[in-house]
This record gives C-alpha cells, structure tokens and sequence, in this order.
C-alpha cells in the first residue's frame, strides 16, 4: 500500500469488519435463544447464520486480499543472492531499500491477516453450531 489514502481507507473498513466479527463472536447462542418460542427460535437462528455468513465472506474477501499482498512479487530478500561487490554498490543499496519496503508492507499484510484469523477462527464453529441447531 503505497498510497497513504488507500491504506486509511483500508484500515478503516478493516476497523468496521473487525468490530462487526468481534460483537458476532460475543454472542452467546444459548443467551440469544432464552425464552424465545419455537417460532422465535427459528427466525433468531436464521439471522444470526445469515449474519455470520455474510460477515465471514467480507472477511474471506479481504484475508484473500492480505494473502495476495503478502505474496505479490519477487522475493524481498533476493538481494541476498547478489554479491559483495554488487550489495556494496549503489543499486545494491537500492535494492536494500526496495526490500526493506517491501518487507515492511509484507508484515503489516501478515499482522492484519492474523488478526482475522483469530476473529474468523472463532465464528466459523458458532456458524457450524447455529446451522447444527436449524436441523
């Protein structure tokens, strides 16, 4: 992300998705379904499958994103391979700048994909429960 608008933009509709998947994850099913009637019980379930559902997709969308950026291009440590010489030279240096970059946008990447990792690895069993409950 080199354009500093972009990155804003993402971090902040990261910050929504994030707090939408961190209140979906506070929900206790068994709290939710209390007293509701049988009729009651079904609509809640549905709704909430649905809410997990559509939120566990944004997120898909953009950990696939976050792979994708952590992935692109050559290998930030290729400068490795060059030489002495070539390392000691000003595109060595160069490339030592380059590599920094590029491993600095690679961790951010990573950093927020771990973040959805953890968030998305606890929502995945309550769906599974919830959609266990629906029959």
């Amino acid at each position: 992300m080199n354009d500093p608008a972009a990155a804003t933009t993402a971090g902040d509709s990261d910050a929504v998705l994030l707090i939408r998947l961190r209140d979906l994850a506070l929900v206790n099913v068994d709290t939710l379904l209390a007293g509701a009637s049988d009729e009651q019980y079904k609509r809640l379930l549905a709704s909430y499958s649905a809410d997990l559902c559509d939120a566990l997709s944004a997120a898909r969308t953009r950990m696939n994103h976050l792979l994708s950026v952590a992935s692109k291009g050559p290998d930030p440590l290729s400068v490795v391979d060059l030489g002495p010489r070539a390392r000691a030279q000003d595109a060595g240096v160069e490339a030592g700048e380059r590599a920094a970059k590029r491993l600095s946008e690679r961790a951010h990447a990573c950093r927020a994909l771990a973040v959805f990792d953890d968030l998305t690895g606890q929502l995945v069993p309550k769906l599974l429960e919830v959609d266990r409950r629906r029959g």
